[in-house]
């Protein structure tokens, strides 16, 4: 009788055996078919605030212009900053003057090699870390931004010389070869591809790149994509990749969502009215809501592209020392930029 007990029970559970592997084996082929729409929602920003610490026009502080970049993010409790102007004590100023604490902020993005962008960077880092020694102890580059650019009067990438001084205060460069999450729904673009044929650079600079010394088209130029429910939020440096081909790479990673807002340089400022037509027109069909058009962006590219969308004086702007995008809120702009 126990031999035919035993029997029976191995029989049932064989039969146990083969009925969840087959329900797994279903499951992971509907898996399988069903592909992306399975996969876990991207992250979303709920509470999102840029400031501009450096560009040209001053607004309501007695802050500095400069030509030069510089923003904090302010991201569901994350402090990051984008860029650190032209002069070293150009943002350490304007945040005093804001009142904006920089010293636990401690990573940096910088967008490229550009003395308008990195110039700040040794001045906060030793500055900040006397009260934190983490303080902008981590910045983020993309692949391309330590290639050498010579020049008849010697080297033109001050970033080559400037990452030795950094690495001295303990500071550290993560440099990204592709597009990389940095924190919930912060997507750092890395290089971009460059889709259309925007070119807003210097059409004399040569880099030395693996494949030898080509013209200098900025390769290593990133932008900050913030995931958020009213839609993708960008902070770009100069946008030297071109604006449209830097939305079009943030709507590959997030496809179908409306751009809530671009803050920052876009290098529009040499265009001709033709090809102002042709980005506000692609602007147009991202659903671009607002524009904090900061640094090189230009003053009449501001106003043609907001004529040319129609939109309302205070959705599309020209970034000041102080002016923020809030989400929620839209645009807080300079008195002299309202």
């Amino acid at each position: 009788m126990q031999k035919i007990h035993f029997s029976r029970f191995t029989s049932l559970a064989a039969a146990l055996i083969i009925f969840v592997v087959l329900c797994v084996g279903d499951e992971s082929l509907r898996s399988e078919r069903s592909g992306p729409n399975t996969q876990t929602s991207p992250a979303r920003i709920h509470s999102l605030k840029v400031t501009v610490l450096s560009t040209m026009l001053v607004g309501d502080v007695a802050g500095l212009g400069e030509w030069g970049f510089s923003a904090l993010i302010e991201a569901d409790g994350h402090r990051i900053l984008l860029d650190t102007g032209a002069h070293p004590n150009t943002v350490l100023q304007n945040a005093r003057d804001l009142k904006i604490d920089l010293s636990n902020v401690k990573e940096v993005i910088l967008t490229h090699n550009h003395s308008d962008h990195v110039g700040g960077l040794l001045t906060l880092r030793r500055e900040m870390m006397k009260r934190n020694p983490s303080a902008l102890s981590i910045a983020h580059v993309a692949r391309g931004i330590f290639y050498s650019r010579p020049s008849a009067d010697g080297e033109d990438n001050v970033m080559i010389a400037l990452k030795k001084e950094y690495e001295a205060t303990g500071g550290k460069f993560i440099e990204h070869e592709a597009a990389s999450d940095i924190f919930p729904g912060a997507w750092l673009t890395g290089p971009v591809p460059r889709k259309y044929p925007e070119r807003n650079w210097s059409v004399s600079g040569k880099v030395r790149t693996p494949a030898g010394l080509v013209e200098d088209t900025i390769p290593e130029d990133q932008s900050l994509v913030l995931n958020t429910p009213q839609g993708l939020v960008v902070v770009t440096g100069c946008g030297h990749a071109g604006v449209v081909n830097i939305l079009t790479f943030a709507h590959d990673k997030f496809p179908g969502e409306p751009v809530q807002a671009i803050i920052g340089g876009l290098h529009l400022f040499r265009l001709s009215d033709e090809q102002l037509n042709w980005t506000a027109d692609k602007l147009r069909e991202f659903k671009m809501a607002n524009l904090l058009g900061a640094h090189c962006t230009g003053i009449e590219a501001v106003y043609h592209i907001r004529d040319r969308l129609a939109l309302p004086r205070q959705s599309v702007v020209v970034g000041s020392v102080g002016s923020s995008f809030v989400l929620g809120e839209g645009i807080h702009a300079g008195s002299l930029a309202k």
